[in-house]
């Protein structure tokens, strides 16, 4: 077979299976098609070393033809601003995001940044939220608590604006992180980012009936110990509401009656007023040192309140132009290409666990261990992933596999998709279970 026929027929089949992940996702993998045809051998030429060696996977870590994120490192383009917004996608190689990560940002002349840290009790949805807001599923998602583990950092870059997420485990306290053997990470990375945020968004499940109407003793720690850190509230999931009229009570318990400095008046609180003009964060000055009492269930600091739900693409919208126009002038963080600081193989490990806490019931999914035994390129150019699941007790290994396997190939079916979606290439997940002996 000729070679352009053996890649026609490679993209045909790739194509057909990113569709299953999603149209969208087919369409922006489509448009990239430039960068495999025309300009893939011009750029594995120039980059020396063995990390860039051999021929290069169908992924869509840089953007078409002259714009790829390998040709900005060498100099041969510059970012054109006047561009759509484009997501970009991960690299499969470590090599490559390690090298992008630490590559020097290509910002325009007036940049703009903002650190944004996203704190609330576990499962508030804020990795949810994450997601929706830098427009591609980078952070694993679980309805049962503790799915992230540790800080993970997300990048949005539009025109002259970057805004870090640094999206925090959920806040829990000493005592529970000892009393369920959690990582330390859990109680010291929310802490650790408040240190160097520009901007804190507090985020509360207003669905929980039992959790919903006070602050957590952690989040108002937190907000009492960084308070000349401006913050918003976002009250999650307001949609699963049926009565929108419980807004208005958890607004003024949540916020103590006081948003912005001003006494928060019964029509103000019904609406969550995006399109209120709000002075930005260097314009407001820091905020006097306030002493927490004991009995406090609000926090009269906040200086904006969103009511959305992290799954409404409007919604997540109008919160992320507000996040955009909050940015301060001063140098980016991260070159342009940057989605996530997360190794690509970070981001599998985090997907299958995420189906995993899905799938598997009570303390199951928390005892399996994962091991990447393989991470490589097939035959056709595809991303060839294989992972063992460990488990320590037969009963476990049972569950996961399933009846005659379907559970295990359901959760390599169903993570497949979702990176081939963030990596955009063909991906082929293995999975296998072990006991641990």
């Amino acid at each position: 077979m000729a070679a352009s026929s053996w890649r026609g027929a490679v993209l045909l089949r790739t194509v057909s299976g990113l569709w299953q992940a999603g149209p969208d996702a087919a369409r922006e993998w489509m448009t990239r098609l430039p960068s495999l045809l025309g300009f893939q051998q011009r750029c594995v030429s120039c980059v020396a070393g063995p990390a860039f060696s051999g021929p290069r996977l169908a992924s869509a870590s840089r953007p078409n033809g002259q714009n790829s994120a390998l040709d900005c490192f060498l100099g041969l383009s510059q970012p054109d601003n006047s561009l759509p917004f484009r997501v970009p996608a991960v690299s499969v190689h470590r090599d490559e995001q390690d090298l992008l990560l630490v590559h020097r940002p290509d910002m325009p002349e007036n940049p703009r940044v903002l650190r944004v840290v996203l704190l609330g009790a576990p499962n508030a949805g804020k990795s949810t939220l994450s997601n929706q807001l830098l427009g591609r599923k980078v952070f694993p998602v679980s309805k049962k608590v503790h799915t992230t583990r540790s800080q993970a950092l997300g990048v949005i870059t539009e025109k002259e604006t970057q805004v870090i997420l640094l999206d925090t485990p959920g806040l829990i306290s000493p005592a529970k992180q000892k009393r369920h053997h959690l990582e330390l990470s859990l109680l010291e990375d929310p802490w650790k980012s408040m240190e160097s945020a520009d901007l804190v968004v507090v985020l509360v499940d207003v669905s929980d009936k039992w959790t919903r109407n006070q602050l957590s003793p952690q989040v108002l720690r937190c907000l009492t110990q960084f308070s000349q850190v401006p913050s918003i509230l976002v009250m999650n999931k307001v949609d699963c509401l049926k009565q929108k009229s419980v807004l208005l009570e958890l607004t003024a318990a949540l916020t103590e009656g006081v948003v912005n400095s001003k006494k928060l008046k019964t029509k103000q609180a019904l609406r969550s007023r995006p399109d209120t003009h709000c002075p930005s964060p260097a314009a407001q000055g820091p905020n006097p040192q306030p002493v927490r009492d004991p009995q406090q269930m609000g926090w009269p600091h906040f200086q904006e309140i969103f009511m959305l739900s992290a799954l409404s693409q409007e919604d997540v919208k109008t919160l992320k132009q507000y996040l955009l126009a909050q940015a301060r002038p001063g140098p980016w963080e991260f070159h342009s290409e940057v989605l996530t600081s997360q190794t690509p193989e970070e981001i599998c490990a985090n997907m299958i666990r995420e189906k995993l806490l899905e799938y598997l019931p009570e303390e199951v999914p928390y005892n399996v261990q994962q091991k990447t035994v393989v991470w490589d390129e097939g035959p056709s150019g595809e991303l060839v992933i294989e992972q063992k699941l460990l488990v320590s007790k037969e009963s476990h290994m049972k569950i996961l596999i399933g009846p005659k396997g379907y559970l295990i190939a359901q959760i390599a079916q169903e993570v497949g998709r979702d990176l081939m979606n963030i990596f955009l290439c063909e991906v082929q997940l293995r999975l296998s279970v072990k006991l641990l002996k």
